[in-house]
């Protein structure tokens, strides 16, 4: 880390209110800060709200991303912490190499349950209300994961479930989601960025 400061960027490719509550919370404190938002869209919502809140952004290919532009440039901005908030694009193995124990992703369910490729967003909230339908589950929830090479597959670092009941929707499950996501996700990653880099006491909260 550089001058004591947890330098943390954010890839991500919707809307971004996750990004924002990241953002948020990160400058509230005097132990980190997030130094770039990157993006594979470049009309994300995530773009408009990281630049309101002064964060600098960039876009990139997937091309670039698969052939390791990413990975350089989060070096070179010597990064010490990715975190993942909607983001959709597979990481690749070198750039999981460069960030061991210290890149984790947001999903909107309770893993290994409804994870994979393709399995993000609506995807993932329909699936849910199918499988409750079925009376094969009787809650959702969102996990915070470490990232490896595969699709959802890394160690869970945390996670938080709701209940469901025969009322609910894809959309009301969806709804579920973002309330546990606005409850938790920046807390738990700012609990992550500290534990990761093993910084003393609880001053990232």
């Amino acid at each position: 880390m550089k001058e004591g400061v947890v330098r943390v960027a954010i890839l991500a490719s919707g809307s971004g209110t996750n990004a924002e509550r990241l953002i948020q919370a990160v400058q509230t404190s005097a132990e980190a800060e997030v130094v770039v938002l990157g993006t594979n869209r470049s009309k994300a919502g995530a773009v408009e709200r990281a630049e309101r809140l002064g964060v600098a952004c960039w876009t990139f290919s997937k091309g670039e991303l698969e052939q390791g532009e990413v990975t350089r440039r989060l070096l070179d901005m010597q990064v010490d912490f990715v975190a993942l908030a909607g983001f959709l694009l597979k990481v690749p193995q070198g750039l999981v190499d460069e960030f061991p124990g210290r890149m984790l992703n947001l999903h909107p369910s309770l893993l290994p349950a409804f994870g994979g490729k393709g399995m993000y967003g609506h995807h993932v909230h329909r699936a849910v209300h199918e499988a409750f339908q079925k009376g094969a589950i009787e809650e959702t929830g969102i996990t915070l994961h470490w990232v490896d090479s595969g699709y959802d597959t890394g160690l869970t670092f945390f996670q938080a479930s709701a209940p469901l009941s025969m009322k609910d929707t894809p959309h009301s499950i969806a709804e579920k989601i973002q309330v546990l996501e606005n409850a938790h996700y920046a807390k738990q990653t700012l609990r992550a960025i500290r534990e990761s880099l093993s910084l003393p006491g609880k001053t990232l909260d």
